[in-house]
């Protein structure tokens, strides 16, 4: 049995976990079912200007999530990003704004915090576990193409769903059931996203970095282009509310994403609906429900010592990126200390 810890999921959460492991002279492996790491912390690149796609800035007051934020290698810092905002709808991260915390974003996309996490980490994109099973000394993963990794431990550090789902896969026993009965008491909400990218210049770039509109659509538009550093494309990033996100949810991209664009017009003025392209993105678990927030991650010990842990930002209050880079690094504390 190898000696190592498996991790799946290569979004915060999962890379923190692992790279404070494989300091400590762990051996670790991060699967990850996406051709990227970072989860929802996502930046996409049209023509090579680079956008946010999931969260648009990042918030926090601990000292060490601030401390790893100031450790990315290369990265832009955009202090107090964003600095102009208006409208009076809350965010969907309540103390997002709060003057108490620091906020920044990067000119080269929120993604190089993540890709910062990665870096000397053992982590196999594009790769998709379908099944984790007890053995007598560690835990069996098997993935979608028939491939078998084998560890001493597991952490599964993914969207709420997804964990409950890999962990239906575990032979019935009272630990899986309690932990999936607790687990299913929670849920995570949808937002349908549209990137809309216009021509530099063109038009007159919107008075603020964010704006926050009292609207049944959408729950804020972004001006994503303002991060960036000589712009191609001026670029708008329009996010729209849990609950209509959820009606529309199977929805074809083709049927939602006119009516988002519309949404954004109706607050920007008519030029908003003459997009050079746009890009619209279905984010089915964009985020753990604010009533829904444990104090640590879970562990659960298996008869022959070998330990399961959970970790992502429902395991830490607060909710956000700085929550789920909290719960990776207990975790992985946890598991050093054994």
């Amino acid at each position: 049995m190898p000696d190592q810890t498996i991790i799946v999921g290569a979004g915060v959460a999962g890379l923190e976990c692992a790279r404070r492991l494989h300091r400590a002279g762990r051996g670790t492996v991060v699967l990850e079912r996406t051709p990227w790491v970072g989860g929802r912390c996502a930046t996409r690149r049209f023509e090579g200007q680079p956008v946010d796609v999931g969260p648009m800035f990042f918030h926090g007051q601990d000292p060490g999530f601030l401390t790893a934020l100031g450790q990315v290698a290369g990265g832009t810092v955009l202090e107090a990003w964003p600095r102009r905002v208006q409208g009076g709808s809350r965010p969907c991260q309540p103390d997002a704004l709060d003057p108490v915390s620091r906020r920044l974003a990067f000119a080269e996309g929120l993604n190089a915090f993540p890709r910062h996490l990665a870096a000397d980490l053992d982590v196999r994109l594009q790769t998709t576990v379908t099944a984790i099973r007890p053995l007598e000394q560690g835990f069996e993963v098997t993935t979608g193409d028939g491939t078998v990794f084998r560890g001493r431990d597991l952490v599964l550090a993914l969207a709420l769903e997804e964990t409950l789902a890999l962990l239906a896969t575990l032979p019935a026993s009272a630990e899986s059931a309690s932990i999936q009965a607790l687990l299913g008491m929670f849920f995570s909400v949808p937002s349908l996203t549209l990137i809309a990218g216009y021509p530099a210049g063109a038009n007159t770039p919107p008075p603020w970095d964010l704006l926050l509109p009292e609207s049944e659509v959408l729950q804020l538009i972004a001006h994503d282009s303002a991060k960036r550093i000589e712009p191609r494309f001026l670029t708008l990033v329009c996010q729209a509310r849990p609950k209509w996100s959820r009606v529309r949810l199977e929805q074809p991209m083709v049927e939602w994403a006119p009516e988002l664009l519309n949404a954004a017009s109706a607050e920007l003025g008519p030029w908003a609906l003459r997009p050079l392209w746009t890009f619209p993105h279905r984010w089915r678990h964009a985020r753990v429900d604010r009533s829904c927030e444990l104090a640590q991650p879970v562990r659960i010990q298996f008869d022959h010592g070998q330990t399961l842990g959970l970790a992502g930002d429902v395991f830490s209050p607060g909710g956000g990126i700085q929550a789920a880079w909290r719960s990776g690094g207990r975790l992985a504390e946890s598991l050093l200390l054994g």
